[in-house]
């Protein structure tokens, strides 16, 4: 199999006495939305913000492509933080110029086409759009690109229910078979429908990986009602 994210024992540790993640074994492949999930505190942000580059393994190895984490791996993925990091007094047309410029995979037609289906007026200025609104641009972003690699870090937490769906339909459509989506997010119910496979983490280690199939089949559940049962207090 073609994998696209290999992880070497991987550890990330804060301080002496506990490690966010803790000697991780991972290999994910191609062509595939993958759901990270796991309560609070499982490392879930701290895996994701390692496979941008923002944060370095304290030991261990990642590979994005076969490639270490750097510059080249940096311009194949493309990330959408849990937190609304547009402000300012920049039009949504002047954000979409700096991404044309910064990044060569971005398609300016697709960019254009989903503001037009969310009903985003291009000449808003960031400052007058509700915070819903911004999330919806910043994922407008990072789905415009032809990256290898999206990782998308809560994408429809703080949207509504018809917007939710849209967004699930905008990442299965933009996505292409060389591509991986790695989706970290609480709300499992709304996301199991476009799920391939799961990474179940607790304490910084996977407890799980394994195909939505193999739950449905093997344990005769949602992915929801799983995880409830792996993670019950």
């Amino acid at each position: 199999m073609d994998h696209l994210i290999d992880l070497t024992d991987v550890t990330k540790s804060y301080n002496a006495r506990s490690a966010a993640v803790d000697h991780v074994m991972l290999s994910l492949p191609r062509g595939k939305i993958i759901g990270l999930l796991g309560p609070n505190g499982s490392g879930k942000t701290t895996l994701i913000k390692m496979l941008n580059g923002l944060l370095v393994p304290t030991s261990g190895q990642i590979r994005i492509s076969g490639m270490p984490i750097g510059p080249e791996t940096k311009a194949k993925v493309a990330y959408l933080p849990d937190r609304t990091y547009l402000a300012g007094n920049q039009t949504v047309t002047q954000i979409l110029d700096f991404f044309e410029d910064f990044y060569q995979d971005f398609s300016r037609e697709r960019a254009a086409q989903m503001l037009q289906s969310l009903h985003i007026d291009p000449k808003a200025r960031m400052n007058s759009l509700s915070k819903g609104t911004k999330e919806k641009v910043q994922l407008i972003l990072v789905m415009s690109r032809n990256a290898e690699l999206y990782v998308l870090d809560e994408p429809i937490a703080g949207v509504d229910p018809a917007a939710r769906d849209y967004i699930l339909r905008t990442i299965l459509n933009n996505y292409n078979p060389q591509s991986t989506v790695l989706i970290s997010t609480h709300l499992i119910s709304d996301i199991e429908q476009v799920l391939h496979e799961v990474v179940f983490m607790r304490y910084g280690k996977i407890v799980l990986y394994t195909s939505v199939e193999n739950i449905h089949k093997e344990k005769g559940k949602s992915v929801d009602a799983y995880f409830r049962e792996v993670f019950a207090c």
